[in-house]
């Protein structure tokens, strides 16, 4: 089943799923999908973990990439959509 977000399906133009990862790996693996990408790309991160949920987003922010979305998923994990700069 697809997340959704006001009635919007969220989906990125690549996907990572750290849900299996601790920190500080999980953003160091995102980082690196993002390093890979085109400025404009999105990133759907699928993570696990209060730790992770605050780092993620942070981190993209102050390295100028936008947060788009950050949803809770049914399975307990998050999705976090991001815009590479």
């Amino acid at each position: 089943m697809a997340p959704y977000l006001h009635g919007q399906e969220i989906a990125g133009d690549r996907q990572l799923d750290i849900t299996a990862e601790t920190c500080p790996m999980t953003f160091v693996r995102t980082r690196l999908a993002l390093d890979r990408m085109a400025s404009g790309e999105t990133l759907l991160v699928r993570l696990r973990g209060e730790e992770p949920r605050r780092n993620i987003p942070r981190t993209a922010s102050e390295q100028g990439h936008a947060v788009l979305a950050e949803v809770a998923a049914l399975d307990g994990t998050v999705l976090v959509l991001l815009r590479k700069k």
